[in-house]
């Protein structure tokens, strides 16, 4: 599960997604400080469950429509 707090200016929002099949790749900390900083490509790739490193989509469904 991914869970973001946002902060619109005028106070916090909770955004939340959860995968049906496979997972969320995560970049690799480079520090301690507990944060990831992220471009709004990777955030963008990451929600939708895309590997941000080689994009192509982790799961597809079977059927359309």
């Amino acid at each position: 599960m991914l869970k973001i707090l946002f902060w619109d200016g005028n106070g916090l929002c909770l955004f939340t997604k959860r995968l049906d099949q496979g997972g969320f790749v995560w970049p690799v900390m480079a520090g301690f400080e507990g944060s990831i900083t992220l471009t709004p490509a990777q955030l963008a790739m990451l929600i939708e469950g895309i590997d941000w490193r080689a994009p192509e989509r982790v799961w597809k469904p079977a059927l359309a429509g």
